[in-house]
């Protein structure tokens, strides 16, 4: 099972928002039982980031951590978000 981290600067505004469109599309995508979802800020998770199999952040992350994390603000604005869930679909099969 992945384990997928959905992290926003506080962990509770966007980050709820993401994760709801989250786990719409892994259930419309038949990957429900595949992933584990989790939910948190970015300032609790950047030393632990190993930790996850898959990062989406709706904030700024540190340049360390930034080849780990999918910007996840296509699913905020609706702009780029086929990219994203692509992304996505690609870090689930992988």
């Amino acid at each position: 099972m992945k384990k997928l981290l959905i992290m926003c600067g506080s962990g509770i505004a966007t980050s709820t928002v993401v994760a709801g469109k989250v786990k719409q599309w892994l259930a419309d995508n038949n990957y429900s039982d595949k992933v584990q979802v989790f939910q948190s800020k970015v300032s609790e998770e950047v030393n632990r980031i190993d930790e996850y199999d898959i990062v989406i952040s709706t904030t700024v992350v540190p340049d360390s951590i930034k080849d780990k994390v999918i910007m996840g603000l296509p699913l905020l604005t609706g702009m780029g978000i086929d990219a994203l869930w692509s992304e996505l679909k690609a870090a689930l099969e992988a």
